[in-house]
């Protein structure tokens, strides 16, 4: 999905490289019109931010589901925590990948 032009979250904080290949992944699996590297690791997905909505984030779910092998469900009472910003995201794959 294509995001407007005024939806461009500007870098506070650098990106590790591991987050910078979910942001790769972010901006290949939802046709964002942003370099992945200007996204803030630790701006909001959702809204304000990188203005993800919840159709996004369920194609996005499914690409990290088939790129790392971490299982995201819809029903998961921790998604809101999981997918705050692209670092907690991160984060949480790290975790249930180590498990």
């Amino acid at each position: 999905m294509n995001k407007p032009d005024n939806v461009v979250p500007l870098r506070a904080a650098a990106l590790t490289a591991d987050e910078l290949d979910l942001a790769r992944l972010i901006v290949v699996t939802l046709n964002l019109e942003i370099q992945p590297e200007d996204i803030d690791p630790e701006a909001p997905l959702y809204g304000e931010g990188l203005g993800l909505d919840s159709i996004d984030v369920l194609e996005l779910a499914l690409a990290v589901s088939k790129t790392y092998g971490v299982k995201l469900r819809s029903d998961d009472e921790n998604n809101r925590g999981i997918f705050t910003s692209l670092r907690t995201l991160n984060q949480h794959i790290r975790q249930r990948q180590s498990v």
